[in-house]
């Protein structure tokens, strides 16, 4: 049940759009202004691999723990999670998505519906399907702006090709993502909604990330995520995302 948790705890933001041509040309523009914020196409295309150190709490679980988040463009992935002294590990290594059973500490292939969430997870933690969106089967579509608090966000909908789709909340003066409202799965494999609150965004060799995400499930706090480091190009070796026999 924790693996679940995990996993959906970490389902994060890109961004999407398919509409009408009008629209089309609005939110492509809204798109490069969120590049441009985020640090621009130049800075993003030089990074090769990054690495996310930080923490977790999990409130209505009472747990805490540390996380390290490894990732090599475009879409190799590996996310590890100690909590009370057991390390959780899920990867993709650009086929297959796999974990290591911290019970047993036999290597498995992930159920696929939590497989499909990893998968997302590796495109979204690095900068290619952000910069090319239409190479990975990554569409938009624009929906109304929203006022909250006195502040205009556009609002965006992206949707995978599996077919997951999230809302974006982006303000309008910043070009940063604010709130994220997506499904996911709870404890118990069910998919129930999520709210993501993005806050505390800071500049890390010229790219802008949120290093502090608050998570709202079924309308009560679930936990939040805080990155406490940020290193790119590191030269990660394919073997690191691997699944091993």
């Amino acid at each position: 049940m924790k693996r679940i948790f995990l996993l959906s705890f970490l389902s994060l933001f890109l961004i999407g759009l398919i509409a009408s041509p009008e629209f089309c040309q609005e939110a492509s523009n809204i798109l490069e202004k969120m590049i441009e914020a985020s640090g621009g196409r130049k800075v993003l295309e030089g990074i090769k691999d990054t690495k996310f150190s930080g923490t977790v709490e999990m409130t209505q679980m009472g747990l805490s723990g540390s996380m390290t988040i490894y990732h090599k463009e475009p879409n190799k992935f590996r996310q590890e999670i100690e909590v009370m002294g057991m390390v959780i590990t899920s990867a993709f290594d650009g086929e297959t998505a796999w974990m290591v059973n911290p019970q047993t500490g036999s290597v498995e292939e992930q159920p696929e519906n939590v497989a499909e969430m990893t998968k997302r997870e590796a495109l979204y933690f690095g900068n290619s399907a952000f910069l090319n969106p239409e190479k990975y089967g990554i569409t938009y579509a624009l929906k109304e702006n929203e006022k909250i608090e006195g502040r205009d966000y556009f609002v965006l909908e992206q949707t995978y090709p599996d077919g997951h789709k999230s809302t974006l909340y982006v303000d309008s003066q910043t070009y940063l993502i604010q709130k994220i409202i997506q499904t996911t799965l709870n404890q118990m494999g069910v998919e129930v909604e999520q709210e993501m609150f993005l806050s505390d965004h800071k500049k890390v060799d010229g790219v802008i990330y949120a290093h502090f995400i608050k998570i709202i499930q079924d309308g009560e706090e679930f936990g939040t995520l805080t990155i406490t480091e940020v290193n790119f190009n590191t030269g990660l070796e394919d073997t690191l995302f691997k699944k091993s026999e």
